[in-house]
């Protein structure tokens, strides 16, 4: 009998991938003789390490995927779509739109959509990188004018007296009538068919699993909700785990390629990329 094969599965340490991966974690679907190893990171780390090939499979933001398709193709499975919703561009009460021009704006990463999302729609912004995390609270204190948060956050910012300046799903419906595109599972094209098509199905599997079976599924999303209560919990998986991340269907993928060619237009991205998914 051949020896097992272990596959790394590399993603956010968040309540929506918490949801997603959770039956394949707790064994429950067939995995077909695959062993998968679950290795937890913040995005923008998920990012750096999709630059070298780390792991097998593993989450990542379409900007990025915009450098790094040559060696990882998306899986038809797992993305995030912010159907009329996304990152929020936040400031404390009082902070105007027009004082942007001025103002030092915190972004979770370089390559993460929700800054690509932000560079699209307004131009020019100085930003500063911060740990996702922490930008919440820098900018309740004062310490950067302005943040955008991913994550949690989007539901808990007016907790600390926040206000939203532009909530970036919201602007990307309005102007192209599609969800905004933030984040797939992509594999390394260095697998083959045979074991890529594999993958496929055990995560598609467990996504499903986790929709069907919803009350236990959000009672280990839970672990890693930072604080949310059970309800928003509820509501934030909700928004991340649907129908999109079952398939991206074909308004998915054609949002997919409209992100990676207006990143490109704006000379955000240095070269055109036509999305490659998995069959």
């Amino acid at each position: 009998m051949a020896p097992p094969i272990t596959l790394r599965v590399a993603h956010s340490p968040d309540s929506d991938d918490a949801f997603m991966f959770w039956a394949l974690a707790e064994g429950r679907i067939d995995t077909e003789g695959i062993r998968y190893e679950h290795v937890l990171k913040d995005i923008e780390a998920l990012n750096q390490e999709a630059q070298k090939g780390t792991y097998e499979v593993t989450a990542l933001s379409f900007h990025a995927y915009a450098f790094l398709a040559d060696r990882y193709a998306l899986l038809p499975h797992g993305a995030s779509f912010g159907d009329g919703y996304g990152p929020v561009l936040v400031a404390r009460r009082g902070f105007r739109e027009a004082d942007l021009a001025r103002a030092e704006v915190a972004i979770p990463g370089e390559r993460t959509t929700a800054a690509l999302a932000l560079r699209l729609w307004r131009e020019g912004l100085r930003t500063r990188v911060m740990s996702f995390d922490a930008i919440q609270p820098a900018v309740a204190v004062g310490e950067v004018e302005a943040g955008l948060l991913i994550h949690e956050g989007q539901l808990t910012y007016a907790d600390e007296g926040l206000a939203k300046i532009v909530d970036l799903g919201e602007w990307w419906k309005a102007a192209t009538g599609l969800p905004l595109p933030l984040g797939g599972n992509g594999i390394r094209k260095d697998l083959g068919p045979g074991l890529t098509a594999r993958v496929s199905r055990h995560l598609r599997a467990s996504i499903a699993h986790g929709l069907e079976h919803r009350a236990e599924g959000l009672a280990h999303a839970e672990r890693f909700s930072r604080g949310l209560s059970r309800e928003r919990t509820d509501r934030f998986v909700g928004m991340y785990v649907n129908g999109w991340t079952l398939d991206y269907g074909e308004a998915g993928r054609r949002a997919v390629a409209l992100l990676l060619e207006r990143g490109h237009a704006a000379g955000i991205l240095p070269r055109r990329v036509e999305p490659e998914f998995v069959p």
